[in-house]
């Protein structure tokens, strides 16, 4: 395996409730916020790959199914015949959509250091890693600890996503073990929800300066609707949001993620990426669960030529 970007994590089945309809009705789909990226990766024309392990049942026969046709290479994705794949649902209410998960004793949760596809992650120009990577068991989160050091060791640039679920871990667990792994990080993919709870700052640029302190080059700070907050130690831009009509906001920090570093990966400098990346998100929100709505490269560029031109 050679591609331009490795996730490493847990995927997840999906069922995401509709809200039309008044019953309770759930729409199967697919999750899983590095697999999530990948697909994102995948779909603005950059290699992408993915590292874990899925039960050996139907579920887990989906995703290799999945990423079969998103052209995510998954040759290194393990089946465990004495474990699940995890599955989760999505609910939406008046504070958003929130999240119920059936994922203990997942197969990925049980990937040991010594499964991990070394020769792989070695070979990849970026290296993507989450804080649920971390927090779905004590063995996963030494999975990504290795992964990110062997990554460093080889040249390959390490990105993180805090994506902060404090139903998996108290926050005094995650503010150390995240600050730790930040610390391993070339980009730093926070939303500023996530930031504000790990850091105890409340703007912005605060959170951006402190972990530009603890030595990460690269801070991209997921705002929202209100866009992204990007900076090096030189230099930092704010990109605006872009307004969209929208449906189901699940996955669209994934999408970010994926898109941004698709673009790094293909030279762009992380203000152009982040520009990007900024646009394909908020049309990932368009539509209902976390893969469907992923936009692919050429719906992103007509997007952004539509902004130009206006």
């Amino acid at each position: 395996m050679s591609v331009d970007v490795i996730g490493l994590g847990e995927p997840l089945l999906e069922f995401n409730q509709d809200p039309a309809k008044a019953e309770p009705t759930y729409r199967l789909g697919h999750g899983g916020d590095t697999s999530n990226a990948m697909i994102a990766v995948a779909r603005q024309g950059a290699r992408a790959g993915y590292v874990t392990a899925l039960g050996a049942d139907a579920f887990g026969d989906a995703f290799m199914a999945l990423w079969a046709s998103e052209g995510v290479d998954a040759s290194t994705v393990r089946r465990d015949r004495t474990a699940h794949t995890g599955i989760y649902f999505v609910s939406h209410g008046p504070k958003g959509h929130e999240f119920t998960y059936m994922r203990a004793g997942s197969a990925a949760s049980r990937l040991a250091p010594e499964d991990l596809p070394l020769e792989a992650i070695a070979a990849a120009k970026y290296l993507h890693v989450s804080g649920i990577s971390q927090a779905i068991s004590a063995l996963a989160c030494d999975s990504a600890f290795v992964a990110m050091q062997h990554a460093k060791a080889n040249g390959v640039k390490v990105s993180y996503d805090t994506n902060l679920r404090l139903k998996l871990w108290p926050l005094e667990r995650a503010r150390a073990i995240i600050h730790a792994a930040v610390g391993l990080c070339d980009v730093l993919l926070p939303s500023f929800e996530d930031a504000e709870a790990l850091t105890r700052i409340q703007e912005p640029d605060g959170i951006v300066d402190f972990y530009l302190g603890l030595g990460v080059p690269l801070v991209a700070l997921k705002l929202g609707p209100e866009g992204a907050l990007v900076a090096t130690p030189e230099r930092r831009e704010r990109v605006a949001g872009l307004r969209v009509e929208t449906v189901d906001a699940t996955g669209a920090g994934d999408t970010f993620d994926g898109a941004f570093l698709a673009r790094l990966s293909a030279g762009d400098d992380p203000f152009a990426a982040a520009r990007y990346a900024n646009v394909a998100a908020a049309l990932s929100t368009q539509g209902y669960g976390a893969v469907a709505p992923i936009p692919r490269r050429e719906q992103v560029l007509a997007r952004l030529a539509e902004l130009e031109r206006s």
